[in-house]
C-alpha cells in the first residue's frame, strides 16, 4: 500500500506536467496562507515530504501568481521535477542544497530582492540548524534554517503540505505564520519558533495517523 500511494503522488505530478488540470484548494485552519496569497508579501514557506506537498508548490505559483525560490536536492532521477519545471518554469526557480556557494547567493538574492522561498523542512541533513521535536511519540530532529532566515530577512514563516483531494484537486494543510516582531530579543523569537514548529508538527502528526501512507519521507529522524 505504500509504495503504490508512493507511486500515486509520482504519476500524478507526471500526469499534471504534462498538461492534465489540476487545482489546489486551501484547506481547514489555512486562512493565514489565503491572507499571504493575496497580500503580494514575500515569506518563507516550509513544506514536509507528504502526500501532494511537491506538487502544491508549482501550483500555488500559478495560482498566485509568485515567483517561487524552491530548495531542493538535486538527484539523478529528477524527471518529474524538471518536467514540472517546464511547465511552470516562469514561477519557478530551484536553489540546488547540493552546492552550498549557490544556496547562500540565491537565498540572499530572493531574501533581499523579495522573494518568496520553499524548503523543505522534514530532512536535517542539508541545514545548518536544527533542534529536536517530539513527533510520533518520540523527540525527532528537524532542520530549523528557516526560522533564522525569517528573523533575518524579517519575512513571515508558513509550514505546508499537500494531501490528495478528489479528482483533479489537491489540499493545502497550513499553520498560522509566524511573525518576526521588532526589537525583540533573539532567544525569544527562537523560542516562539520553536512552539510554531512543534504546533505545526502535531497537526501533521495528527494526519499521518488517518493517512499513514502519505508520509513519503524515507529518511531516518
Amino acid at each position: 500500500m505504500h509504495f503504490a500511494a508512493v507511486c500515486e503522488a509520482l504519476l500524478l505530478r507526471l500526469r499534471v506536467a504534462d498538461g492534465r488540470p489540476h487545482r489546489c484548494v486551501l484547506g481547514p485552519g489555512a486562512e493565514a496562507f489565503d491572507t499571504w496569497m493575496r497580500s503580494g508579501r514575500p515569506a518563507f514557506l516550509g513544506t514536509f515530504h507528504i502526500g501532494d506537498s511537491d506538487l502544491t508548490g508549482y501550483l500555488l505559483a500559478e495560482q498566485a501568481k509568485r515567483t517561487v525560490h524552491m530548495v531542493r536536492l538535486r538527484v539523478g532521477n529528477s524527471h518529474d521535477t524538471e518536467a514540472l519545471a517546464s511547465r511552470f518554469g516562469s514561477g519557478i526557480r530551484f536553489v540546488w542544497v547540493n552546492e552550498p556557494s549557490e544556496v547562500l547567493f540565491a537565498l540572499k538574492e530572493a531574501g533581499l530582492g523579495g522573494g518568496t522561498v520553499a524548503l523543505q523542512c522534514d530532512r536535517p541533513h542539508h541545514s545548518s540548524r536544527s533542534a529536536e521535536f517530539e513527533f510520533l511519540g518520540g523527540l525527532r530532529r528537524f532542520p530549523i534554517t528557516i526560522y533564522h532566515l525569517a528573523l533575518i530577512f524579517e519575512r513571515p514563516v508558513i509550514l505546508s503540505f499537500g494531501a490528495p483531494s478528489v479528482p483533479g484537486e489537491s489540499i493545502l494543510y497550513a499553520s498560522p505564520a509566524f511573525e518576526p516582531i521588532a526589537g525583540e530579543r533573539r532567544d525569544a523569537a527562537l523560542a516562539r519558533a520553536h512552539a510554531h514548529f512543534q504546533d505545526f508538527l502535531a497537526q501533521v502528526e495528527r494526519h499521518l495517523r488517518s493517512h499513514p501512507y502519505q508520509w513519503l519521507n524515507f529518511l531516518p529522524l
